[in-house]
């Protein structure tokens, strides 16, 4: 059973906000750093135009730049454990105003979990405060049967806690007393929901309180309509966006077809700025999760549509050459870029110096232009860039830095080794046209910190195993650099290939940390695990420690030719398991991983998708086939052993 309506007994009289009214807010915050993502002071001083006292409580921590971010915006600060969730948050500024309460005609609860005003708050305010209601919700959940977190009875018909508001006659009355000064413990997600969330609004409306929802669900299905329709929400009037849709799994949403990037259109379209959401998500969720949930592929044009020449941006180029007789080619590429640009290219040593200083004394320079010889290849162009180029990295001469090398892949079959230059080259600097357009996504997008071409996966199998031996030295040293943004947990986001546009303070983690040649290693150190193979995968975690965000970019040809291959592939792969993309996700993740196909593995993980009672049976069977499998091969090889050789 379902239903989007919220059945109410008015038996208690209900009155309006009244004229002059005084609202009190209790706003609750938990950042796993402390510092108050720069959402929050925006949100609360456009609340403040609303409410005569701001009250903010924080679960958990809160450092200097933190408390300096939220006194210009708050009447009083409490800091409080991080216990019992947001909920008990509440509970502890109601337990600080205390009997003042009396002193206001409404208390607002609000935590931190949306951005906004996307929509002016004050015709909603207008409306609710003209409404004769004891308490409203900024939106609601339908009925649920049966209770998801519970598997038994229901889940109320309930307005959502991120935003529920009180008149007096509520919260002055016993009721309102009596189930504050009894809320349960919460030590868990579905605690909040079951011990509040979800029978906050049943509780008060069975006793007589009338409520009420300022943008009620869109649907009757049974859905999260704040996260799934967050755009319909917004077009609709209501002022805050939840954060949710944007850390979302994003199978569920490409599940149910819901596309980040159409909500952030409109959240820009209404004047929201858009630079405070990518700068709270790049610092709290796994880059991958965001790019997906975002749609932050950009598939740029050849011709120029997006580029101001009256902003040029200060360009460095830094291109690392083992192979002199590449240069040409890697100067052909930057001189795609718009505008002039500064030059420097490292290489190993003086021999190849020359050669490159040959090549550039034939063409007509585009700014300054210097060949270095960096003390040592460890570490190949990673450590060039870092320990090489640090200076000028860390200069602020420049707006934008161009890290490109010369690659050639000779431990690859060729196509595979061609393509792979051919994906760097082509998705960074195209055309003229193409590289202005890159170059216009940073003028546009001042929180841009670095954009790379997505994951290679023609001749290689990177999808799904782009961590390789890499992600335990990654959160050491991730750890160590004081680099806290969630690590994704299939694959990084990372500019594999290690060619990227950067703005050089989007890199400063990397940068000011003083490494050494001898940390990279010599030739065998160059794999996975190594320090090298580590940073690669470290420049977007970098970034967004520091709020900003990154992208991804790809020339059209290119994604025809990326997009047609995985379509077959997916096609294929699909082929062989039932339902949705979602769910064969699910299914596979419940089978666990299958170490290179044994026999054994494959029967474990049938047993496990298909009938679970007979996984000894299958096993057993498997372990035996290949025991005589075994025997057999002792056998041939006794044989071969007797055979005269020939």
């Amino acid at each position: 059973m379902k239903t989007a309506e919220l059945i109410t007994f008015p038996t208690k009289d209900a009155a309006e906000f009244p004229d002059g009214g005084r609202r009190l807010l209790v706003y609750v915050v938990y950042d796993v750093r402390g510092d108050v993502e720069e959402y929050i002071p925006y949100a609360l001083s456009h609340l403040r135009e609303h409410c005569a006292t701001v009250l903010v409580v924080v679960n958990g921590v809160l450092t200097d730049l933190g408390r300096s971010r939220l006194e210009p915006v708050s009447d009083q600060i409490i800091v409080r454990e991080n216990r019992g969730y947001d909920i008990w948050g509440y509970k502890a500024g109601l337990d600080a105003v205390g009997e003042s309460i009396a002193d206001y005609d409404e208390v607002l609860l609000a935590n931190d979990t949306w951005f906004g005003p996307v929509r002016p708050f004050g015709p909603m305010f207008e409306r609710m405060d003209r409404s004769a209601l004891h308490f409203w919700g900024m939106t609601d959940h339908v009925r649920v049967e049966p209770n998801p977190f519970t598997n038994t009875g229901y889940l109320p018909y309930h307005l959502q806690s991120y935003w529920v508001a009180v008149r007096r006659d509520m919260f002055l009355s016993e009721d309102w007393l009596a189930y504050w000064r009894d809320l349960p413990q919460m030590d868990t997600y579905a605690d909040a929901v079951v011990k509040h969330e979800g029978i906050f609004t049943e509780h008060f409306t069975d006793l007589g309180y009338v409520g009420e929802v300022a943008f009620p669900t869109l649907t009757d299905r049974v859905e999260n309509h704040a996260v799934l329709y967050a755009e319909q929400l917004i077009r609709a009037g209501c002022p805050t966006l939840k954060r949710r849709p944007f850390f979302q799994w994003p199978a569920y949403l490409d599940h149910l077809a819901v596309i980040g990037r159409w909500t952030l259109e409109a959240v820009e379209e209404f004047g929201y700025p858009i630079d405070l959401v990518y700068a709270d998500l790049a610092r709290n969720v796994e880059p991958r999760t965001l790019n997906a949930d975002a749609a932050m592929l950009e598939v740029l044009p050849d011709e120029p549509v997006d580029y101001d020449p009256d902003s040029p941006q200060r360009i460095l180029v830094l291109a690392h050459v083992f192979y002199p007789e590449m240069t040409d080619e890697i100067l052909d590429r930057a001189d795609f870029l718009p505008g002039d640009y500064d030059l420097v290219i490292t290489t190993p040593d003086d021999e190849r110096a020359e050669r490159i200083r040959s090549a550039l004394a034939a063409r007509e320079p585009r700014g300054a232009a210097e060949v270095r010889v960096v003390a040592s290849n460890n570490g190949r162009d990673q450590a060039a860039f870092l320990i090489g180029c640090r200076d000028l990295l860390l200069s602020g001469d420049h707006d934008l830095v161009v890290k490109l090398h010369s690659k050639k892949t000779p431990q690859d079959a060729y196509n595979v080794g061609q393509h792979f230059k051919r994906q760097q080259f082509t998705n960074l600097l195209n055309s003229p046209g193409y590289a202005a357009n890159l170059v216009g996504l940073f003028q546009r997008e001042r929180g841009l910190g670095l954009v790379f071409p997505p994951t290679i996966h023609l001749g290689y199998p990177s999808l799904g195993h782009g961590w390789w031996a890499n992600k335990p030295p990654f959160r050491t040293l991730a750890a160590e650099l004081g680099i806290r943004v969630p690590v994704d947990e299939v694959s990084p986001l990372a500019p594999f290939g290690s060619m990227f546009v950067a703005r050089p303070e989007a890199l400063r983690i990397l940068v000011a940390h003083e490494w050494t040649y001898e940390q990279f290693g010599g030739v065998e150190a160059y794999q996975d695990g190594g320090l090298a193979h580590v940073l690669e995968r470290m420049p977007v975690y970098a970034a967004g420690e520091l709020g900003f965000h990154s992208r991804t970019v790809a020339n059209r040809e290119y994604l025809g030719s990326s997009y047609a291959a995985l379509d077959y592939n997916f096609d294929q792969f699909s082929s062989t398991l039932h339902d949705s993309t979602m769910q064969q996700i699910q299914l596979l993740n419940a089978a666990g991983p299958m170490e290179y196909g044994t026999l054994t593995d494959f029967a474990r993980m049938f047993a496990r998708l298909r009938r679970p009672a007979s996984e000894a049976a299958l096993v057993a069977a498997a372990e035996r086939i290949l025991r005589v499998r075994s025997a057999l091969g002792r056998v041939r090889s006794a044989v071969r052993r007797r055979l005269p050789h020939r």
